[in-house]
């Protein structure tokens, strides 16, 4: 059984991505789990006024000790809530750092799918750390789809997937065809032309065609679209042709390699605002 991982914080952007897991979870009787992960305090911490505080207070494990049983009970309720609804549903709570929690997970679940909410990240967050949706985006073996609003898989009917339609492992594309097969949705190609990656029409059109008859995809439309950069020619495009979805393949860069170059697909996660389905590119 394949099996969708929900990372979920009780946050309101967590549930909008419970809730489109649920449907992706009765229509394909796939096993959902929702994963719940506590980072405990440090032992120690400086105050607004440069004092050290400490965590390892009565108060604060009483604090820690009432918060693990509450969510034990609404963990509890939703499993009872979802018991008969034809798929398969487990919670699971640990501790610790999110990124790491979920990124164990995905291994230890074998999920075939993480579905995640976000409330994006920018400034100093974004270039000296991150925001972890960001990070699992970068590492996952697996698909992730970030959310950050309302949407019913039901109303997802455009999917755009935006690439330079070279080198994309056929995993990407086969995990991206059974994805909009399951939400029945349709594909349309676009690559993003910019003044320093410029690419006559003709030349990425023939890129277009090729990618699509090798992958056998029927894509609804194939266009080059014109921007400035491409994060921001794929937001735009996006918006032009009213897309449900918006389709990446990530690098999955680290370390200096990614704070010199960064990652087209995770300024996309950040800045979108209807929901992205992206895929690191294994080399």
């Amino acid at each position: 059984m394949k099996t969708i991982l929900v990372p979920y914080d009780f946050s309101k952007e967590a549930n909008y991505a419970f809730e489109f897991a649920i449907e992706l979870a009765k229509r394909t009787k796939n096993k959902l789990e929702l994963l719940h992960i506590i980072e405990l305090p440090s032992p120690q911490s400086f105050s607004s006024y440069g004092e050290v505080g400490s965590f390892s207070s009565e108060s604060s494990q009483i604090f820690m000790i009432e918060l693990i049983e509450k969510r034990k009970k609404q963990m509890a309720a939703m499993e009872e809530e979802f018991k008969d609804d034809g798929f398969k549903f487990e919670t699971k709570m640990v501790f610790g750092n999110p990124f790491a929690g979920i990124s164990k997970e995905i291994i230890d679940a074998k999920a075939d799918i993480v579905i995640m909410g976000s409330k994006g990240s920018s400034g100093m967050e974004e270039v000296l750390v991150g925001s972890n949706t960001e990070k699992v985006v970068r590492h996952a073996s697996c698909p992730v789809i970030t959310i950050k609003g309302p949407v019913s898989a039901e109303n997802i009917r455009k999917v755009v997937f935006a690439s330079n339609f070279e080198g994309v492992p056929s995993e990407v594309i086969d995990r991206l065809k059974t994805a909009v097969a399951t939400i029945g949705a349709e594909i349309h190609l676009v690559k993003i032309n910019t003044p320093s990656m410029f690419e006559s029409t003709r030349t990425s059109m023939e890129k277009m065609k090729t990618f699509a008859e090798d992958f056998e995809i029927n894509a609804a439309s194939m266009q080059v679209y014109n921007s400035t950069s491409e994060e921001e020619g794929i937001l735009e495009f996006a918006d032009d042709v009213n897309a449900d979805m918006i389709a990446m393949a990530t690098h999955g860069r680290t370390g200096f390699l990614h704070l010199l170059s960064g990652s087209i697909a995770e300024d996309v996660v950040n800045a979108a605002q209807r929901p992205v389905w992206t895929m690191k590119s294994k080399k």
